[in-house]
């Protein structure tokens, strides 16, 4: 592969990855804060259909990401609010949720199934896109490209450099203890709950406005959610870790299909499926690093003990455990 085929490989990597990393820092900010919102799946195929029909109609693509957000928004809302007011499981009610925003999608969408309509266009910022390599990869690309990449280094510097973010990642290991010192537990959980659901809505404007232009079945974002919510794991709720995590899956995603012209005479769907099960293996090889016994090991040997320590990641104490107020 010469030189020219890598800035263009990796180029494609940083703007295929964009909806997952939107969705993997939306579903961090939500776990973060102590919920769990198992309906990014659905929510993802709804609000792109949102996004393209708004857009189509409108000629505005500015209109389209906004309506896609107020609907990521509004789903994660009765997530938040049917757990966190009604006692409801978080789990069961984002499940059924991901399952009606999906059909809902196809449903309401169905008619503007495969027409051409707007889509964002490429944006290169002046002199950084000159710059080798690197103003290819990251400088020659889309506003929503440019947006995911700005929200890492935005949600891990607010998360952990603000008090704000102290109060966020607070409610989701100790809300009790929170609600002692005057914050309000339910209330940030569902702000936060509601910010998280934001981005969601925006990763699926970024797939048909962007990645994937248009409307159809299947849309081709199907099971993207999933893969956001393993990512969540996998960067240990860390918004720099999912991100990584995200880029690796592009990553994954694009080299196979540089696969099927290097190794014609395999199926198709084997390189297109490929991504999955190394996710979870990837996600299974962590999991196994993060044993007692292997850190115990890692003791003697600083080099590998770094890298399990960068690999390790804590569950938010209290995520899945809505606060209940004596």
């Amino acid at each position: 592969m010469t030189g020219f085929d890598l800035t263009i490989l990796f180029a494609g990597v940083v703007a295929g990855a964009a909806p997952i990393v939107l969705a993997a820092l939306g579903e961090t900010i939500t776990e973060k804060a102590g919920v769990i919102n198992l309906s990014l799946d659905g929510t993802i195929l709804l609000s792109a259909m949102v996004a393209f029909v708004v857009a189509f109609e409108s000629n505005n693509i500015l209109m389209g990401f906004f309506s896609a957000g107020i609907v990521g928004a509004i789903v994660a809302s009765i997530v938040a609010f049917l757990s966190l007011h009604l006692n409801q499981s978080q789990v069961a009610v984002g499940f059924v949720l991901t399952l009606m925003t999906r059909d809902l999608a196809y449903f309401l969408g169905n008619s503007f199934s495969r027409l051409r309509g707007p889509q964002v266009v490429p944006l290169p910022v002046p002199l950084l896109k000159d710059i080798p390599f690197l103003g290819e990869v990251f400088f020659n690309q889309n506003m929503p490209v440019y947006f995911s990449l700005a929200m890492i280094g935005f949600c891990w510097w607010y998360m952990y450099r603000t008090p704000l973010g102290l109060k966020l990642r607070s409610v989701g290991e100790h809300p009790r203890a929170s609600y002692a010192r005057g914050i309000n537990p339910r209330k940030l959980q569902m702000v936060y709950s509601i910010c998280g659901g934001m981005l969601v809505g925006f990763a699926g404007a970024t797939f048909s406005l962007s990645v994937k232009p248009g409307w159809g079945r299947p849309q081709g974002a199907e099971g993207t959610g999933w893969i956001a919510l393993v990512l969540v794991i996998f960067g240990g709720w860390n918004p720099v870790k999912a991100a990584m995590g995200a880029y690796l899956f592009s990553f994954l995603q694009v080299i196979g299909i540089y696969c099927q012209e290097w190794l014609p005479s395999i199926p198709a769907q084997v390189f297109q499926v490929a991504p999955f099960p190394l996710m979870i293996f990837i996600l299974l090889v962590m999991s196994l690093a993060q044993k007692e016994s292997v850190l115990n090991w890692a003791e003697s040997n600083a080099g590998m003990k770094s890298i399990l320590a960068f690999l390790s990641g804590a569950v938010p104490t209290a995520l899945g455990k809505p606060y209940r107020p004596d």
